[in-house]
């Protein structure tokens, strides 16, 4: 009898699909920020009031809830691995256009890559987490590191070529590389962990989103959580730039002091997680990120601002991870069927409160006003989760099963 080889067991296809899911969630990472420094250079290149900067985040996070609609829709018929492919291949599409043309074929531009990125970042935090079954929120941690490695890395970068008179060499590099993302996930074995699962339960309850205490308090938390994250990490470089007011360029790199923050967090989450539960974790960042939002409104300096974002960031870390998680505990078998509506509900409030920010800023003369909008997230989670008791996080038996 024939054994499959080594190269194609399914211990190594597990490996290679661990290995690129991961480099996959770094370049995300990296786009997913990018419009942050690039909204300077876009907006002076279009001559752009706030509000209407503030459109291209619209434009992206309406793009990805498109796209984590879409991904409920497609994922229990055609799996990960179709969803993972048709996700870079947009994304790779929309980040070769943008640069090219006026205001409006932008906006499409960011939109079609949003979509790309609604796609993406819904299935690979749920792969990671539905393939981790007893240690998901940990997981989904490392994951999200990878993210946050990619939020990093890339104002520096973009900083360099911006110098170099080469603002939109990123943007043909990244989709490049989302393009050979693509293929290796065309080419590779790639285990699909939850179809597994349905089939061997296929009378299992299909509960909705309303029918479960919890569901709608876990719906409002992604929408407020992408929402302020995006919102502070999103316009920080802008607001650094009008406090420092000199010619320098150090502003450039004020995304990566809150996205550095909230790398080390990640990071740190998995070990933390050990001791302390998801629920904790949770309210004692939120906690941090209300300080880091209060006293950036009050931030006369550069050196202040990189303080309070980086606070806010640290605070606003683990919780992500730990919200994708909850989708599997909250939701069970049904998680991927029901995960695209709350990375939809994410992907909506990333569309709404950055552009609130611009909202305000243009409506009453500054960004501080428009903060206030990150802040009031921030608040606003604190209360829910005060108000609403969160999940039990389910340990897994030997024989595969759950357990509360």
């Amino acid at each position: 009898m024939d054994r499959p080889s080594p190269a194609h067991s399914p211990e190594n296809s597990s490996r290679w699909a661990n290995a690129i899911v991961h480099a996959g969630m770094f370049l995300t990472g990296m786009l997913t920020t990018l419009l942050g420094p690039l909204l300077p250079v876009l907006s002076a290149r279009w001559s752009l009031a706030d509000a209407q900067a503030g459109y291209f985040f619209t434009a992206q996070f309406a793009g990805s809830m498109t796209g984590a609609v879409l991904t409920g829709l497609l994922l229990p018929r055609r799996g990960f691995r179709f969803a993972l492919v048709l996700g870079f291949a947009l994304t790779a599409a929309g980040a070769l256009v943008l640069g090219v043309g006026n205001w409006a074929v932008g906006l499409l531009s960011v939109y079609g890559y949003g979509i790309g990125l609604g796609f993406t970042i819904a299935c690979t935090n749920l792969w990671v987490s539905e393939s981790n079954p007893g240690r998901r929120a940990a997981a989904v941690s490392i994951l999200n590191f990878a993210w946050g490695v990619g939020a990093v890395v890339c104002p520096f970068v973009f900083a360099v070529l911006h110098r170099a008179g080469q603002s939109y060499a990123l943007l043909y590099a990244l989709a490049a590389a989302f393009v050979l993302v693509a293929v290796l996930f065309a080419m590779i074995a790639f285990p699909d962990p939850k179809r597994e699962v349905e089939a061997e339960n296929p009378a299992a309850p299909r509960p909705g989103v309303w029918s479960i205490r919890f569901g709608p308090a876990l719906g409002a938390l992604f929408f407020l959580y992408v929402g302020t994250e995006n919102a502070l990490g999103g316009w920080v470089a802008f607001y650094a730039k009008r406090v420092s007011a000199g010619p320098g360029t150090l502003w450039v790199i004020a995304p990566s002091f809150f996205w550095g923050t909230l790398l080390v967090g990640r990071a740190l989450a998995p070990a933390v997680l050990r001791h302390v539960t998801e629920a904790r974790i949770v309210l004692g960042g939120l906690v941090l990120a209300t300080l880091g939002g209060v006293a950036l409104l009050g931030a006369t300096t550069l050196a202040a601002v990189l303080a309070c974002a980086s606070l806010a960031g640290f605070g606003l870390s683990a919780i992500f991870p730990i919200l994708v998680a909850w989708i599997s505990h909250t939701f069970g078998e049904a998680a991927s069927r029901l995960a695209g509506r709350m990375f939809a509900m994410g992907a909506f409030g990333g569309a709404t409160l950055p552009w609130l920010v611009g909202y305000l800023s243009t409506q009453f003369g500054g960004l501080k006003a428009g903060l206030v909008a990150p802040l009031l997230g921030s608040v606003a989670m604190l209360a829910l989760l005060l108000s609403t008791p969160p999940p039990v996080a389910r340990r897994t038996s030997p024989s595969g099963h759950t357990n509360a």
